[in-house]
């Protein structure tokens, strides 16, 4: 009986491939807060895995959605700078919790492997 990667892995690499693409439009959201009309942008996370877990086949990508703001700015710009900060902050202790849970993956089957 053979046993594959994705079985052993579960959906740790789909949830780090997930948080690096939030990771990547709030740093761009971040790079932006000054910049006439720009959309912040973010993505559901929850709601992204459902969909990666219900699709058999490869991973598509993730759908992007447009922040609404708390309070709307006179240049169109939707960035609250303290919101992107307190997300990409989370997204990042998330993100390292996944990176730690991937490990701790990869520890117990380097284990089974050499009959530990």
């Amino acid at each position: 009986m053979s046993i594959t990667f994705d079985k052993a892995l579960g959906v740790h690499p789909q949830a780090v491939a997930l948080r690096l693409s939030r990771a990547e439009l709030l740093s761009a959201n971040l790079a932006n807060v000054d910049t006439p009309n720009f959309q912040a942008k973010d993505i559901d996370f929850a709601a992204e895995m459902q969909r990666s877990s219900r699709s058999f086949s490869q991973p598509s990508a993730p759908q992007v959605m447009y922040r609404v703001p708390y309070q709307p700015s006179s240049d169109g710009n939707t960035v609250a700078l303290n919101v992107e900060q307190a997300e990409f902050a989370k997204n990042t202790q998330d993100f390292q919790m996944s990176l730690a849970f991937l490990n701790m993956k990869f520890t117990g089957l380097k284990k089974a492997i050499e009959g530990k």
